[in-house]
């Protein structure tokens, strides 16, 4: 699922605000929470340390995941820079979450060591699909040796009587 947060700092008012918006219909983003904050409690946590300031970020009604929220942080702690801008957005993709950096280099090693073609360990898909089934089991004893391991029950003939 594709998020967007827009982070507004309105200075004249001293508030911030979050919006958060989220792709619910394909390449749509609706707006799921507002959040508005007073600029001076966002300051004082600002200058207390990044903690405190992820703390005063997220409410009851708004608590995104801890890399969406270090994001925000960051854009926000941008914003009250002098001469910053005094809006930001941030897009972020779910999956992401779930991918780790060391995942990620795999991903790329193993890129690469498929464009060298050398050390491809994957078969070929003829050799998969070969109907090389000639070996006869029953000459070699071992479908006769089978031991059953289900038994019917007396009562159950398997014959429909009525």
């Amino acid at each position: 699922m594709k998020q967007k947060y827009v982070v507004l700092l309105d200075n004249e008012n001293g508030k911030l605000s979050i919006q958060e918006y989220a792709e619910l219909d394909k390449e749509m983003l609706s707006l799921l929470c507002e959040e508005a904050y007073d600029a001076k409690m966002i300051k004082v946590a600002m200058q207390k340390d990044r903690n405190s300031l992820i703390q005063a970020l997220r409410t009851h009604n708004m608590y995104p995941p801890g890399a969406y929220t270090e994001r925000i942080a960051d854009a926000i702690i941008e914003m009250f820079q002098p001469g910053a801008n005094t809006s930001a957005e941030l897009f972020f993709e779910e999956r992401d979450l779930f991918e780790s950096p060391d995942e990620e280099m795999d991903l790329e090693d193993k890129e690469e060591d498929d464009d060298d073609g050398e050390g491809d360990s994957t078969m070929d898909v003829d050799d998969l699909l070969d109907d090389d089934t000639e070996d006869d089991y029953e000459e070699k004893g071992i479908i006769k040796d089978l031991q059953k391991t289900i038994k019917v029950s007396d009562a159950d003939t398997g014959s429909d009587e009525a």
